[in-house]
């Protein structure tokens, strides 16, 4: 059963979300720059137990609320861990004003014909369940394309929006993000392949429904647009793919309806040694900036 006012706040709050949703491979990379090098852990639990801490306290930071943050992105593990002694979705929403999402990929497959599928998600009916006990709103899924590829684009479009129609059965709201790499010499036709592709699909949805977009920061801008409008499309929102957080704030701010959703550049500048007024005023600026850009338009 879809939570209305989390729908609405979706749908029209402005802000943008965060993504804490560091898995397996992007962990490492986010506790060194958080200041935590690879020989501070030996295991996988104990490298999950330190991004906890960091996720933790971003989230219990006074600057992190629903006031300019309308949604975060949770891991996995996350979702099944607490926050300050409550469920971690039940703390984004209750004491936050945050909604909850759930990360629900498994990683990348090798590349083939320029594209990164999705690896199978076994037991997803299964994690879908709890995400709904949990009290979760949507969920998000991350494919890459590397190149200008019809046949690579429709693949993981088609695979994205296969994966959607799972997720809209447990009453869950999908984000589909299917990042085109920024760096690549061919990503304004890459985009203008996958905007035709996902337009396609996007008639097929049902009928009471609606999915979100999670995409990269357009090489023309406002491109997005006739996604932003389409009626079965909640919220497009962007990643930042890369670029440091003023570059992806500039961008952002040229593209009219287009929302943050950005991980490393909301969590850039924050350090393990800040003390707490040094921690929240650090991203309480970060969080001002990017909700300036997602509201600019």
């Amino acid at each position: 059963m879809v939570n209305q006012q989390q729908a609405d706040k979706m749908r029209s709050g402005k802000g943008f979300i965060a993504a804490l949703d560091q898995s397996g491979g992007s962990t490492p990379k986010a506790l060194v720059q958080y200041g935590i090098e690879e020989s501070a852990y030996s295991s996988e639990q104990q490298m999950f137990d330190l991004i906890h801490q960091m996720r933790s306290r971003i989230i219990t930071s006074p600057a992190f609320n629903g006031d300019r943050i309308l949604a975060a992105i949770l891991f996995e593990q996350t979702m099944d861990s607490e926050i300050d002694s409550e469920p971690s979705a039940r703390f984004l929403w209750e004491r936050k004003g945050v909604v909850p999402l759930l990360k629900i990929d498994k990683g990348l497959t090798e590349v083939a014909d320029g594209v990164q599928l999705m690896k199978p998600i076994p037991g997803l009916d299964d994690l879908l369940a709890r995400a709904v006990e949990h009290g979760i709103f949507g969920t998000k899924e991350r494919s890459v394309i590397g190149a200008a590829s019809p046949g690579g684009i429709k693949a993981i479009v088609d695979q994205q929006f296969e994966l959607a129609d799972q997720v809209l059965s447990h009453g869950l709201t999908p984000i589909l993000e299917p990042e085109v790499t920024i760096s690549i010499p061919d990503k304004a036709q890459a985009e203008a392949i996958l905007r035709d592709v996902i337009t396609a699909h996007l008639d097929d949805i049902p009928d009471g429904t609606q999915v979100m977009l999670k995409l990269s920061l357009p090489t023309v801008t406002n491109y997005y647009r006739p996604l932003i409008e389409h009626p079965r499309v909640m919220r497009v929102v962007a990643l930042s793919g890369g670029y440091s957080r003023a570059e992806a704030d500039a961008l952002l701010a040229q593209n009219t309806g287009l929302i943050a959703s950005f991980s490393r550049a909301l969590t850039e500048g924050l350090s393990a040694g800040q003390s707490d007024a040094e921690f929240n005023a650090t991203l309480d600026r970060a969080i001002q900036s990017i909700y300036e850009a997602s509201i600019a338009g």
